[in-house]
């Protein structure tokens, strides 16, 4: 069976707050569009190269770090311009699709709506980190923030999930913000149900936007 090819790379990322559910949603899809023959590339943020996992590591567990959220903001940032550089471009430019969980939008609404982080520099140092890609494809997976943080602190919360719920709900209203400004690309799925009903949603989403680039054979 031949690999499925495309026209050009597509970039579909995923988002939502803290126990959405998006890294496993997101794992999904990727081993499906593995499942049918197309080139595929997963990553996620912060993290994804060795500059990016390091980093990671001191957004979400620095005991004892005091990090205030314009720094956040250019950390995820210099996170960013590294995985566009060694992953997102490369991929693209292979006529890849390219999963990430998380990406532009998880800034503006966790720095921005969140930390209250001025949106005018957010979306400046963002341009310039991505070099002016957008998704093409955003999943946003939406559930209830106190439960969301249920979820996500059953196994101990990290340094993002310790915050408290008023800055968290912040966030979910960033992104429901940004999902009414962009409906084309920003597409919201209800986490109200079993793990497959939830991907079975997203597969519909992204099979409207392979159609659109899928070579004709």
């Amino acid at each position: 069976m031949a690999k499925e090819a495309l026209r050009r790379g597509i970039l579909i990322t995923f988002e939502g707050i803290e126990g959405c559910g998006k890294s496993t949603q997101s794992m999904l899809l990727f081993e499906y569009l593995k499942k049918i023959r197309l080139n595929s590339v997963y990553t996620r943020e912060p993290g994804g190269t060795k500059l990016g996992e390091a980093v990671r590591r001191v957004l979400l567990n620095s005991n004892g770090i005091r990090i205030s959220d314009l720094a956040e903001l250019f950390l995820f940032e210099a996170c960013r311009a590294q995985i566009m550089k060694e992953i997102i471009k490369p991929a693209l430019d292979k006529n890849s699709m390219v999963i990430s969980d998380r990406f532009s939008d998880a800034t503006v609404s966790y720095q921005g709506y969140g930390g209250r982080v001025d949106l005018t520099v957010i979306k400046t140092l963002d341009r310039i980190a991505t070099d002016g890609v957008v998704p093409d494809l955003t999943i946003l997976l939406d559930i209830d923030t106190a439960e969301g943080l249920k979820r996500a602190r059953k196994k101990g919360a990290d340094r993002m999930e310790s915050k408290d719920i008023a800055y968290h709900k912040r966030v979910r209203a960033g992104y429901l913000k940004l999902a009414k400004k962009n409906p084309k690309r920003i597409k919201v799925i209800k986490v109200d149900g079993a793990i497959n009903k939830v991907q079975a949603h997203i597969r519909e989403e992204a099979e409207i936007v392979l159609r659109g680039f899928k070579r004709s054979r």
